[in-house]
């Protein structure tokens, strides 16, 4: 019987990896960015270990956190000057010490996620191409105003005071609301939340969603990250940036393809045991002092920094 050798085991590399001992392989900025945000969505439900902690929030009952997570919201959406939010951000700030949250960490992604959804969305209204006001920086000076397709162009471009106090506004908005939220889910715990929601009288269709995308969206990130370390395991040289964007697109099929199966997978699980479309908590437990005392201190203090 003749032996037949494969092709490729006959055909040399044609890839050149002298002088790669001791360097470390770059990947290209798109794949370091799905591996981040895997990484992201991963330590984002690390929530539990903070809440297992003793500190001053963890040991609140979950239907005061959630009140307060609603009306310090509303709150925050309701103020109109700067010195109230800086109020409400040293609040929040006050409470995060109380209940031993590690700041840095905190706020790292608070001040990520407020700069991008409040500062850089808000930053082009700072001109008066977009909001007319009192000018106070010029930027640019032309010959004379016109008018280009439907815009009018003044002869001078620059910062306005009504721009620069709205976007400083929804800046403010938005790192107090996310710490607010963060403060919340940082010192409960998902099964506590759902509970407390369910008090509440959410639909439980709601409660059920919330509860699989929950679920759904940690076995996302670890799956990503695990197909970025089964990759990078496997590379012998960089990857230029058009195989990053080959591989990357593959992988968006293929995790399309898996939530597909996933979903019908988990939907006939919940059907073999008996799935129901209602939530059913046990029975809950009456609000010590303690928690009255300090959803009372809440309110108050509340109420204060809307009246200020």
């Amino acid at each position: 019987m003749k032996e037949q050798i494969p092709r490729f085991l006959l055909t040399p590399s044609s890839s050149d990896f002298n002088g790669l001992e001791g360097k470390s392989l770059k990947a290209p900025f798109l794949e370091k960015g799905i591996h981040r945000l895997a990484e992201m969505i991963t330590t984002a439900y690390s929530q539990w270990e903070f809440a297992s902690r003793q500190g001053f929030f963890q040991k609140l009952d979950s239907r005061i956190k959630v009140l307060f997570l609603v009306c310090f919201i509303i709150i925050v959406s309701l103020k109109k000057d700067i010195g109230s939010e800086i109020l409400i951000g040293a609040f929040i700030l006050l409470l995060a010490l109380l209940s031993r949250l590690d700041l840095p960490r905190f706020y790292k992604r608070i001040l990520l996620l407020g700069s991008i959804f409040g500062f850089l969305m808000a930053l082009p209204s700072v001109l008066n191409l977009f909001r007319e006001g009192e000018l106070i920086l010029t930027i640019l000076r032309f010959p004379g105003p016109y008018r280009f397709w439907i815009y009018d162009i003044p002869d001078r471009i620059g910062i306005t005071r009504e721009g620069l106090h709205g976007m400083v506004m929804l800046t403010l908005r938005v790192v107090n609301s996310l710490s607010i939220t963060f403060l919340v889910l940082y010192t409960t715990s998902f099964a506590e939340i759902v509970k407390a929601l369910k008090i509440f009288r959410l639909p439980d269709p709601f409660l059920i969603i919330l509860s699989l995308a929950y679920k759904y969206l940690f076995l996302f990130g670890r799956t990503v990250e695990e197909i970025h370390l089964a990759k990078k395991s496997r590379l012998l040289k960089e990857l230029s940036r058009r195989e990053a964007r080959q591989w990357i697109a593959g992988r968006m099929a293929f995790m399309f393809k898996k939530t597909r199966l996933r979903a019908e997978e988990v939907f006939k699980a919940m059907l073999c045991r008996g799935f129901s479309d209602s939530i059913k908590i046990p029975e809950t437990s009456k609000l010590k002092k303690r928690d009255w005392a300090v959803g009372t201190a809440l309110l108050l203090a509340g109420g204060l920094l809307l009246w200020i």
